[in-house]
């Protein structure tokens, strides 16, 4: 007890003079332990006098002997803990690098020892694997023993404690620092299955990053799953614990939570297994695209193949061919619906939508030009108005099977490179499909990863399948996109961001469904979209070379177009594509004049690049000699269309038989004096509307009955409305007879 005693008197003596003398403090000290040598207290003591002064030899020596002979002891440890936690910090902090030079004393055999020795100590997973991956940086000859252990470990720790994403905690571990560590070191000997296992490992992790979604937790997700290295300044040792299915590291660096550059980091990977495998190819780093093209090279001697070679083979191009294919897409989604992802900073407007293109939706049908009672109105419309569509205006890719995808690159700066990366992601789906035995192999990777669950991806397949024509299979894919986005019973109407992606399906499947011939369905898709949109509140001006521009060029009819998903676009496109829809039906020899009128409706949007068209519809009435159509009043406002139908009714116009008001017979029966008192007010503003706009010329009142010519010269009043508001109105009010229009 005396000695104890003696101990302690001899270290709280020291303590006293360490502010006032530290030299008479430490030979103090040195006096206690020569008298006691194995008092840990005074060693310790010893330590904490040279450590506060920050006098790195001495503190090392004294760490190092307190290790050596004390190595049970639980503060020697917590001491260790600290040393390794500024080892894995990238701190600058002052006391955190007094902490490494400490360290850098001791010898190297001591370094590994404690280093392992510390490992032991740590009873969480994450911890232990940080502490051990310091070793293997510091010591590359240990990777030989522990880095495939070290990797096992990781992997094995997702699985045993559920995580749902390979974007965590315990994946970038082992995919940022142990796997690099592994497959660079030339001195393991490791199976080629092992090595493509990690590939594949590696490679679910990067693209898993690249294309996470936007959440509301997203700094809990970058600091939470991303992070491995403690926080700078703070030292303590890191605690894992659950929570939501996520892993909350407590002071960990924001920054170890950012992968820099990942789409190189998988090539430098890439680069590395295939050279330690034996892939065929060059030794070093190539581009994705220069990629690509090397395995079309190897895939066309792949069917000569056999044994390890035929096998070897066809793991190089399945998994080159994945990544080729995962990132194109990605490239591809990032430009045309950039809101799906995280940090993707867009260079044009999205979302976009690939839709059958409607260029030739005016101009696909020759008009007779036998016709002479109407060549001279045809000149009179066409007059200096027909010109070519610049190159200038819209670009589009073409590949394969003579069809293009066009895209107004006025809109989408990078629409060059966003076309670029479809094909190259669709060459590369190709090639992945080109043999049973590689589509085997691609189907395991793609269930592994749950490929199936990428909304992002399965957007592309289905862009990727319509591109392909394969409307029906496109169909089935966006009929479930529909059902995820359609609101349930009780629940709002999507709004925002799930509003344009609910209409962003429905315009698909409208265009599919046109595309396969099927235009009712095609027209209530379309309607339903149209229901939920907002006209605005005046339509876009036009310049004048605008007005008169004209695309001549005709097209064989199966392009592809990518439309911007905002209401400036999907109501015209759908105010195109319900035309196209009626246009075969209307001018085939069977008479349907409610087609008809629906063609000349539709026809008013985009005047007048329909021009031609509208003259076909005129000269088929001329042929029938009559012409129905109820609802012409409320919703033809086109005054060059008001012309031409009241010239029909003239003797020179050939007293055509038009009923365009609604109970037309009853009304020309019996008229009232009421009817008459009101016709004369509607005749005073046709006519002071004519005055302001154009006027209805060519004989409109020789000849004409009172209620139409009153009608139409009402009608000439109305032109200044707008033409979308009232094209808007036709959609909605008509739905019903407009679907059942169509067989």
């Amino acid at each position: 007890m005396s000695a104890q005693k003696d101990c302690e008197f001899l270290v709280k003596r020291a303590r006293e003079l360490v502010s006032d003398d530290p030299y008479a403090a430490k030979a103090w000290l040195i006096t206690a332990r020569t008298l006691y040598p194995a008092d840990f207290n005074i060693q310790y003591e010893m330590y904490n006098i040279e450590r506060n002064a920050e006098r790195t030899a001495s503190a090392g020596r004294l760490l190092y002997d307190m290790f050596i002979n004390f190595p049970d002891q639980p503060t020697v440890w917590r001491e260790i803990s600290v040393i390794t936690a500024a080892l894995r910090s990238d701190s600058q902090d002052k006391h955190a690098q007094f902490l490494r030079g400490l360290f850098e004393t001791l010898p190297g055999r001591v370094q590994c020892e404690m280093l392992l020795k510390a490992t032991e100590q740590c009873f969480n997973t994450l911890e232990k694997a940080e502490m051990l991956l310091l070793l293997l940086k510091r010591f590359p000859e240990s990777v030989v023993q522990h880095g495939v252990n070290l990797g096992e470990t990781l992997l094995e720790a997702e699985v045993s404690e559920n995580v749902e994403t390979p974007v965590n905690c315990f994946r970038k571990l082992f995919v940022c620092d142990v796997l690099p560590l592994v497959i660079n070191n030339m001195d393991m000997r490791l199976p080629a299955s092992l090595m493509q296992k990690y590939m594949l490992k590696a490679a679910e992790f990067y693209i898993g990053y690249v294309t996470r979604g936007p959440s509301p937790d997203l700094q809990i997700q970058g600091k939470v799953l991303l992070s491995s290295s403690q926080e700078a300044g703070s030292l303590k040792s890191p605690s894992v614990s659950r929570g939501s299915q996520r892993y909350v590291i407590d002071g960990l660096s924001e920054k170890s939570s950012v992968v820099i550059e990942p789409w190189e980091r998988l090539l430098d990977i890439l680069a590395v297994v295939g050279a330690r495998c034996e892939w065929q190819g060059d030794k070093g780093q190539r581009s994705y695209v220069d990629m690509l093209l090397r395995l079309k090279e190897l895939c066309r001697y792949l069917p000569g193949l056999e044994g390890d070679t035929r096998s070897r083979c066809s793991s190089q191009v399945v998994i080159c061919a994945a990544l080729v294919l995962f990132r194109s897409a990605f490239l591809y989604m990032s430009a045309i619906q950039p809101t799906l992802f995280q940090g993707v900073n867009a260079l044009s407007l999205g979302p976009w939508i690939l839709v059958e293109d409607l260029s030739s939706v005016y101009n696909d049908v020759e008009v007779e030009r036998g016709a002479v009672k109407h060549a001279h109105k045809k000149r009179k419309l066409a007059d200096g108005r027909e010109k070519t569509m610049s190159s200038d205006d819209e670009e589009g890719l073409g590949k394969g099977r003579g069809r293009h995808i066009l895209v107004n690159k006025t809109e989408m700066p990078n629409w060059s490179e966003t076309l670029e990366n479809f094909c190259t992601a669709r060459e590369s789906w190709d090639l992945l499909h080109s043999h049973e035995s590689l589509e085997t192999e691609f189907k395991k990777i793609c269930a592994s990863w749950k490929t199936d669950s990428w909304l992002w991806f399965r957007i592309f397949l289905t862009d990727m399948i319509i591109y392909q024509g394969h409307y029906r299979k496109a169909l089935s894919s966006l009929h479930q996109m529909v059902a995820v986005l359609q609101p349930q019973p009780g629940q709002q109407s999507p709004s925002g961001q799930a509003s344009l992606e609910h209409h962003r399906a429905l315009i698909q499947q409208a265009s599919c469904h046109y595309a396969l011939g099927e235009y009712r369905m095609a027209c209530e898709k379309l309607l339903d979209v149209v229901s939920g949109l907002v006209p605005p509140n005046q339509e876009p001006t036009k310049t004048t070379e605008e007005q008169g521009r004209v695309k001549t060029k005709t097209r064989k009819g199966n392009d592809l177009r990518l439309l911007p998903c905002n209401s400036k676009a999907i109501l015209p496109f759908c105010l195109q594509l319900m035309l196209a829809c009626f246009k075969l039906r209307a001018f085939t020899d069977n008479r349907d004049d409610l087609s008809l009128g629906h063609v000349v409706v539709l026809l008013q949007y985009d005047w007048p690049h329909g021009e031609m068209l509208f003259l076909k519809a005129v000269d088929k009435i001329c042929q029938q000699g009559s012409f129905q159509y109820e609802n012409f009043f409320n919703y033809v406002t086109n005054i060059d269309m008001l012309e031409e139908f009241a010239y029909l009714r003239t003797p020179e116009g050939g007293r055509i038989q038009l009923e365009l008001l609604p109970n037309q017979g009853m009304l020309i029966k019996n008229p009232s004096p009421a009817l008459g008192v009101e016709l004369n007010t509607l005749l005073l503003q046709g006519v002071q509307a004519m005055d302001r706009h154009h006027t209805v010329t060519r004989g409109i009142t020789k000849g004409v009955k009172e209620d139409f010519r009153l009608a139409m010269e009402r009608q000439v009043s109305r032109c200044g409305e707008n033409l979308l508001s009232v094209l808007h109105r036709f959609c909605i009010n008509e739905k019903i007879i407009i679907i059942q229009s169509l067989p």
